[in-house]
């Protein structure tokens, strides 16, 4: 049995969701010679200056990841997450990315990230119960096509 303590928790704590993103990065940097990793988010803001909206991510290697994209239930349908999707991808395009996967919920509106070009790469059934977790991919124009 090894002499360290294992911690379980259900705290947040980013100091360690970022401490690992770096060893992780540290890690897959070193192993594909790749290491042109930068994080990728953006928000928007009310008139009281409360995020209604935000979008985060990140580019490495060719590829856009969307982790997180919100939109306050108020601003839903109002365009302000097209608005963020599309600039995510001139950023990504920008930044030499090839293509942008994400991945969201059967409840989380996935037909929104069809009409906005992604195909759905499959599905992980019962994730949670009774749904799934769809993954998606969206091929962007190289440089010679911008």
């Amino acid at each position: 049995m090894p002499s360290n303590h294992i911690q379980i928790s259900d705290e947040y704590r980013p100091e360690l969701e970022a401490y690992l993103e770096e060893r992780l990065y540290e890690f897959n940097s070193e192993t594909t010679g790749i290491r042109d990793g930068q994080l990728l988010n953006a928000s928007v803001k009310d008139e009281n200056g409360d995020i209604v909206a935000g979008m985060s991510g990140h580019t490495w290697g060719g590829c856009c990841e969307i982790r997180t994209l919100w939109v306050h239930e108020t601003r839903r349908g109002t365009g302000v997450g097209t608005a963020l999707m599309q600039a995510a991808e001139q950023e990504a395009v920008r930044r030499g990315c090839r293509q942008i996967v994400l991945s969201t919920h059967s409840f989380q509106v996935p037909r929104f990230y069809e009409k906005l070009g992604f195909r759905s790469l499959g599905a992980v059934p019962d994730y949670p119960e009774g749904h799934e977790n769809v993954n998606y991919i969206k091929y962007l124009p190289g440089p010679s096509q911008t």
